[in-house]
């Protein structure tokens, strides 16, 4: 049995409870078949073995009371998974679906897109199984305070600096960050995403959105192409959906869908940004009053079809993790789509992910794809360690150069290891071998 083999053996042993945590994990240490069969030393020193496991994970209750004065219990986790290049850095979500397995795969992608990235953090992920949606601003505040009541004793700006994910925008930051300095009495840069009047960056909010589609424009550069003229799907209307949307358009390609939790939106003119963003950022609205403002748009409920059945250049899956399954792969291909992009969290499905690789679909993981967000919260920390803050065209610079060279160097691990215009595998090489030299160097700890 390979040293791989024996690894998967052993976390789906361990972990048979965590599908999501065992899917991203298995995806990876397939990808590295080529790297670690080949090369004793990271057996010897147990490197896999290490990588899968968290350095640490924390569980914690978090009670707090709801505007009838009645009291409630929810859980909040902070996984923090490998500090080998530098803090753990990675999002909170909170959302009922959040579990361990969740926080877990989370966490672990984090190491990967984090080294990607070229900057000295690690991976990390956190969050809780409340749901923010319904709830007033003093419900969130209460349960904020207590989640950081307890989270603050985990956490610091050499340690672990959480950012925002599902469900954390930047009222929840705001929050939680206020609770952090009245316990340490300390003005420090421990969460990222903050408002702009008090250690935010600029371009924090279009980061990862814009960072996703500056990486598909790199690779249509390296094939003689570009965004004018194609028709682009994208799923989600939330902050990566909707800067994506808004960068393609100005790079002249035609978003054509978006999607949110009661159904999708089809419009072959083009979808309207500006009445997007006033629905669902302004209103908290949904995208059936897109429709009825738009007499050529289609607006489907949930179980009518899917937004991957409309016929599109360039795929942009942007809302949640496995909601892009085999089916919806074989009709984009089948439709002509020649370009995939992750702006969420592992959005396909492993099946559909191997389709569009074995289709010769270029196809970029969220690991790679929507690294934009946590580079500019790490672009966040430095401002805050040098007190400074850079303009909106310093940071969108930096991110752009940074995404560049994230598809270049998958794009060449890819090449180095005979799997040429595999980005899956060229991710999982180009982030693995960064973090394994440093663990390495570090001995067994």
């Amino acid at each position: 049995m390979s040293y791989v083999d024996k690894i998967i053996a052993d976390i789906e042993k361990k972990n048979a409870d965590q599908p999501e945590f065992l899917q991203a994990a298995k995806e990876v240490l397939e990808s590295l078949r080529v790297v670690v069969d080949s090369d004793k030393k990271y057996e010897d020193v147990a490197l896999l073995e290490r990588i899968v496991e968290p350095e640490r994970i924390v569980q914690f209750r978090v009670p707090w009371i709801d505007d009838s004065g009645k009291v409630q219990v929810n859980r909040g986790y902070r996984v923090e998974f490998n500090s080998a290049i530098g803090p753990y850095k990675g999002g909170l979500r909170f959302h009922p679906t959040v579990n361990l397995s969740i926080i877990k795969f989370l966490g672990f992608e984090q190491i990967f897109k984090n080294s990607l990235t070229g900057l000295p953090i690690g991976g990390g992920k956190g969050g809780s199984d409340f749901d923010p949606k319904g709830k007033s601003d003093f419900e969130v505040m209460r349960f904020c305070q207590s989640f950081m009541t307890e989270l603050s004793r985990h956490i610091g700006p050499n340690t672990d600096v959480p950012a925002g994910d599902i469900g954390v925008g930047g009222r929840e930051i705001g929050f939680m960050y206020g609770q952090y300095k009245r316990l340490k009495n300390e003005f420090t840069g421990v969460l990222t995403g903050k408002g702009l009047e008090w250690g935010g960056s600029l371009a924090r909010t279009e980061a990862t959105g814009y960072g996703l589609v500056y990486t598909v424009e790199e690779y249509l550069k390296s094939i003689g192409d570009s965004f004018k003229g194609k028709k682009v799907a994208v799923s989600g209307s939330g902050n990566v959906a909707i800067f994506a949307t808004q960068k393609v358009q100005q790079l002249g390609g035609t978003v054509v869908s978006m999607t949110d939790s009661t159904g999708y939106v089809y419009h072959e003119a083009g979808i309207n940004l500006d009445d997007i963003k006033e629905i669902k950022l302004v209103q908290r609205g949904r995208l059936a009053d897109y429709g009825k403002k738009h007499s050529d748009a289609v607006y489907k409920e949930v179980g009518n079809g899917s937004v991957w059945d409309i016929p599109a250049d360039i795929a942009l899956p942007c809302a949640t993790q496995n909601e892009l399954d085999l089916e919806n792969a074989k009709t984009l291909v089948k439709n002509g789509c020649k370009v995939v992009g992750e702006g969420a969290n592992m959005p396909s499905t492993q099946d559909a992910a191997d389709y569009f690789v074995a289709n010769k679909v270029a196809f970029f993981p969220g690991k790679a794809a929507n690294a934009g967000g946590v580079g500019v919260s790490a672009l966040e920390m430095s401002q805050n360690s040098e007190r400074l803050s850079w303009t909106f065209e310093e940071v969108d610079s930096q991110l752009n150069k940074m995404m560049v060279n994230i598809f270049h160097a998958i794009d060449d691990a890819s090449r180095e290891y005979g799997m040429e215009g595999n980005y899956i595998a060229g991710a999982n090489i180009a982030g693995f071998k960064k973090v394994a030299s440093a663990m390495i160097d570090q001995g067994i700890v």
